[in-house]
């Protein structure tokens, strides 16, 4: 929308333009006309016999007379007697006569006023005419945008959109069984008849629901760009503005032009925006996001049925939406999106490695294996910092390090090799990070250590990468008793070497803190039983994320502390077991890291090996 200040300053400009033009013909046609004196034509006699006169213009009875120093004096012949007539009347010299040049000039008819009207008259009023236009045609666009606040922000793609490029199911990889679930309204928008004669009716909503960057908005525009037609794509925020009555009035015509070009699709993006739910009527319930929410759920499932219209919407947040929203009517499905397993990673680096010049060990599955936890944003970011970290070398290629680093680079942050730590820094990080891989190693059902590195990246100072040898969606009490002993390896390593701590624990603390509650308040693994202490819930009104409501006594407070301080014991005595028992094995990796700085996984398997073999002879 065209900001109210470039359009004032816009016809201030034309208004200046205007008056300069004006001045400027004004000051070339109205210049003061030089005065000129009349002379008798006795006197014009006497100058032509004294050789004055240079030339005579005649035009009608009017008689210019321009003498030899350039003066002008005009004079008048009478009518029906010619010039010539006159001057031999009054006795001219004919040989001096020769000697002036005459000029016998016609008259221009209607030239002479017609000239002067168009100048003065029709041209100022054809420039105020259109200056007056301009300003009433930017006061009615002034007008029109007030209005056009009600109007859709929606973008439309497809048969008669904007040029876009197409993405089909090909597009997207992995989400198996969720594109079989979308296949079904593809096919109902290219062959609606087929299902309306047996009286089934296709879902109004789908409600693709999952973690950020997991494809949920790829996969719309698979359903549209499959299903081949009209797709109107737009953000929930666009439709909440200051003003009452906007959103709605939004929503309304959102679903009046989505009519016209039905069937057809609409895609609202992060629906949470505009969909949480409504809260105590304190404020008199004329808020402007509920209003919204309200003609949403008109427009969905009203006295007026859309039958070819169907609602895509994604959201990280379905708890927070209004439960009106997802009942049967409106958003009759929901299809979950969960993050990619690896064979899907794999898929999906593939896709991003199209477009990629890269080096002939290229490993996807040995990458897709680095990236548990990973979305398809995540890994198609890790393409991207490959490729830039490939070009800030000035290689010809994508290498396999290059990919392997990008995963650090995505997880971590990148090295801060320029931060110098002391030699005691670097001891201190170095039996650190040794501790939690020792603990890793050798703590039954541990996730196997992959890299450890004392190289600053982010906030961190050092890091040991885990990595499980296969997806997990499940997890048990001993992995979660494990994690615990490995967050505190480092911990525990420092005290037994250094016998002091430093702050660096801090944030392996705090994490075996929370997990250790969760524990026993959300997993129901302690000594207190099967049972979840505490509710989670959201608070719309505040606008807070999530408030814990306490339903549990202060004496069930005070045991749910005892379990936490426990299981944080328990972990304590078991790193502290392994890490006594192996203190060779422990200065053998410490020493390594603050040499190489970095351990792979498979020197880290080596040196264990080697004081196993050694232990035995």
């Amino acid at each position: 929308m065209k900001s109210p200040l470039q359009g004032l300053f816009k016809n201030i400009l034309f208004v200046i333009f205007i008056f300069f033009l004006l001045g400027a013909i004004f000051s070339l046609f109205n210049n003061p006309v030089q005065e000129t004196k009349e002379i008798s034509v006795t006197q014009l006699v006497q100058d032509i016999n004294n050789e004055k006169i240079k030339e005579i213009k005649v035009l009608n009875n009017d008689v210019t007379v321009i003498y030899n120093d350039d003066t002008i004096f005009i004079t008048k012949k009478e009518t029906g007697e010619s010039l010539g007539q006159a001057l031999n009347d009054f006795g001219v010299d004919k040989e001096k006569l020769k000697n002036v040049s005459f000029v016998f000039e016609e008259p221009n008819g209607t030239g002479d006023w017609l000239w002067p009207l168009l100048l003065f008259v029709v041209l100022p009023f054809l420039m105020f005419g259109f200056f007056f236009f301009m300003v009433f045609k930017q006061a009615k666009s002034g007008a029109t945008q007030t209005f056009d606040f009600t109007k859709p922000r929606a973008k439309m793609f497809g048969a008669e959109g904007h040029p876009k490029e197409k993405v089909t199911f090909k597009n997207v990889a992995g989400l198996k069984e969720e594109k079989e679930e979308v296949e079904e309204i593809v096919d109902f928008l290219k062959n609606p008849e087929k299902y309306l004669k047996m009286g089934a009716k296709i879902p109004k909503g789908v409600l693709l629901v999952g973690p950020a960057g997991c494809g949920k908005t790829l996969l719309a525009r698979a359903v549209a760009g499959e299903s081949n037609v009209p797709f109107f794509s737009v953000a929930g925020s666009s439709f909440v503005e200051m003003f009452v009555g906007v959103g709605s009035g939004r929503v309304r015509n959102l679903f009046a032009v989505a009519k016209k070009h039905q069937p057809c699709l609409i895609f609202i993006d992060e629906l949470d925006s505009i969909g949480k739910a409504r809260g105590p009527a304190i404020a008199g319930g004329n808020e402007e996001r509920e209003q919204t929410l309200n003609q949403l759920l008109t427009e969905m499932d009203g006295f007026e049925q859309n039958d070819k219209v169907i609602i895509l919407a994604a959201t990280n947040r379905p708890d927070v939406l209004d439960p009106a929203l997802l009942r049967p009517g409106r958003f009759d499905r929901k299809i979950v999106i969960h993050l990619p397993d690896i064979k899907e990673r794999e898929e999906i680096l593939e896709i991003h490695s199209k477009n990629k010049i890269l080096a002939l060990d290229i490993n996807l599955r040995e990458v897709a294996e680095r990236t548990p936890g990973f979305s398809g944003a995540d890994l198609s970011n890790v393409f991207n910092e490959a490729a830039l970290l490939a070009a800030k070398k000035n290689a010809k290629n994508i290498t396999q390090q290059d990919l392997l680093d990008s995963i650090e680079k995505v997880l971590l942050g990148p090295e801060r090799r320029s931060h110098i730590m002391s030699e005691k820094e670097k001891e201190i990080t170095a039996y650190h990070e040794a501790g939690h891989a020792l603990v890793a190693a050798f703590t039954p059902n541990a996730e196997p250590v992959r890299k450890i590195s004392i190289i600053s990246r982010g906030m961190a100072a050092g890091y040991t990468l885990k990595v499980p040898k296969e997806d997990r969606f499940l997890r048990t009490k001993s992995e979660f008793h494990a994690e615990l002993a490995v967050l505190l390896g480092g911990f525990i390593s420092e005290k037994i070497k250094f016998k002091d701590t430093t702050t660096g624990s801090s944030d392996d603390l705090n994490k075996a803190s929370q997990l250790a509650r969760n524990i026993v308040k959300v997993y129901g693994m302690s000594a207190l039983g099967p049972t979840v202490f505490g509710e989670k819930e959201t608070d719309v009104f505040l606008g807070k994320g999530f408030s814990e409501t306490r339903n549990y006594s202060e004496k069930v407070a005070i045991d749910i502390d005892k379990e936490v301080e426990k299981l944080i014991k328990n972990a304590q005595k078991q790193a502290e077991k392994i890490i006594k028992e192996k203190k060779p094995l422990l200065e053998k990796i410490a020493k390594t890291l603050m040499k190489k700085e970095t351990i792979e996984r498979e020197e880290f398997e080596k040196i264990i090996k080697e004081k196993k073999q050694t232990r035995r002879v």
